[in-house]
């Protein structure tokens, strides 16, 4: 019973992950993408006043449980599944500390009333590495859902 209860929580909670990710990926960065860069920045300062702690909890949170399930479960695919769902969940940690939030930082910095004339806009890197991860999250709620189904 406890592993299909912290099986459910890990599936809503890496859901919730993927959810994020996708909506930013669908709406935000076109929306981002097609603004001018001062409003771009002064709109990017706005929509991440709010991420932090929030998304660090919730992936390493979603992570911890996969990395409890992993011991839990008994050997097979189940287990299997979940050490796949803790290193895909990793995966966005470290793609978010070390590739997102670095450029989140340069953004923040920035004074969208004088941006600076050799300024390099970051969003196409930033897409990427935001593609990556979100990649990275759909794929860890599929092996939670899988595992689940399977234990």
């Amino acid at each position: 019973m406890t592993t299909g209860v912290l099986g459910v929580l890990v599936v809503v909670s890496s859901g919730m992950v993927a959810g994020v990710l996708f909506a930013v990926a669908l709406s935000v960065l076109p929306a981002l993408f097609a603004m001018p860069t001062d409003r771009y920045v002064y709109s990017h300062k706005l929509l991440g006043r709010n991420w932090d702690p929030t998304m660090p909890i919730i992936v390493l949170s979603s992570a911890l449980l996969d990395v409890v399930l992993a011991v839990l479960a008994p050997a097979g695919p189940a287990r299997t599944l979940y050490v796949v769902g803790v290193v895909l969940l990793i995966g966005v940690s470290v793609v978010s500390h070390f590739c997102n939030v670095p450029i989140n930082r340069r953004v923040k910095a920035v004074d969208p009333d004088h941006i600076p004339e050799d300024w390099t806009d970051p969003r196409p890197l930033w897409r990427r590495w935001h593609m990556l991860r979100t990649t990275l999250a759909v794929l860890a709620v599929l092996v939670n859902a899988m595992a689940l189904a399977v234990l």
